[in-house]
């Protein structure tokens, strides 16, 4: 299966949008240039393993999606992109309040 880096650049670039980072702040983020993630997003360049991995991390995607499109279930979720997207100490606040809210409506 050969790697289409033009897609890869945009399941990238969507994601990076979606979290709401600039393309400045995502490149601090991955130690990398801005000019290089613009490539990347473009498709213009590939990465190392190490920057790939980086990226999954800060962007909180898996490889598989990143590379292929293959996604899992929950990553398709909206709510699982947005409690992924929070930081650790709100995302505990966020899942009780879901949980509540679901208690609420039985």
């Amino acid at each position: 299966m050969d790697l289409d880096f033009k897609i890869i650049g945009q399941r990238i670039r969507s994601q990076r949008e979606f979290l709401g980072y600039t393309r400045e702040q995502f490149s601090e983020l991955i130690d990398k240039t801005p000019k290089f993630c613009s490539d990347i997003e473009l498709g213009v360049k590939g990465m190392s393993l190490q920057t790939l991995n980086l990226i999954c991390d800060k962007l909180k995607l898996s490889a598989d999606y990143i590379l292929y499109g293959v996604t899992s279930d929950k990553e398709n979720n909206p709510i699982y992109k947005m409690l992924s997207a929070c930081p650790e100490h709100k995302r505990k606040y966020a899942e009780q309040i879901l949980k509540n809210f679901l208690q609420a409506l039985d």
